[in-house]
């Protein structure tokens, strides 16, 4: 089952039950539209407010741009490699601990989508969509080689709308 779209009003829940570092690395990607190994690999070394770091789902180099706050912010918890750092010295946090961390909020929550890391990138996404309304754009940023994978991250927010809508009908019918 793959994880879908969060309104902003999920979002900010979700945000607030996660654990201070997981936060972080929520944070980064929804302003980054980062995937989730790529945030947590992240050096510290040469961090700074925008670069370049090679995806490691496509090998393509992508640039990225934090908010001072937020860099000054994953700065003061970082560690000596990582911005992220892990619970073994010289490792980074785990794509697990956080993932758990996600599942565990959008269930305190009794959020009906399939909440995950992933969500966030379709948040990204959406929020790009709604800025430049050019779905090529979106894709480029991204790093999306197909169109047509881009447009159900740009619309997913129209997507869940239609899925919960008809959730909702055919209960109401059920009960009928």
């Amino acid at each position: 089952m793959t994880t879908e779209y969060l309104y902003q009003q999920e979002v900010d829940r979700v945000l607030s039950a996660l654990m201070p570092q997981n936060q972080l690395i929520v944070k980064v990607m929804l302003q980054t539209g980062m995937r989730l190994s790529d945030a947590l690999q992240m050096p510290i070394e040469g961090l700074s407010t925008s670069g370049w770091y090679v995806e490691g789902k496509t090998g393509k180099k992508r640039r990225y741009g934090l908010p001072r706050p937020l860099l000054e912010a994953i700065k003061e918890q970082a560690g000596p490699e990582w911005a992220f750092p892990g619970r073994k010295p010289g490792t980074h946090k785990t794509r697990q601990a956080v993932w758990r961390d996600i599942k565990r909020a959008a269930v305190a929550f009794r959020l009906p989508q399939n909440v995950g890391a992933h969500s966030m990138r379709k948040v990204y996404a959406v929020r790009l969509m709604q800025k430049y309304g050019k779905l090529e754009k979106v894709q480029r940023n991204l790093n999306h080689a197909s169109g047509s994978v881009t447009a159900i991250y740009a619309m997913a927010d129209i997507l869940l709308d239609r899925k919960l809508q008809d959730r909702e009908r055919r209960r109401r019918s059920r009960s009928r």
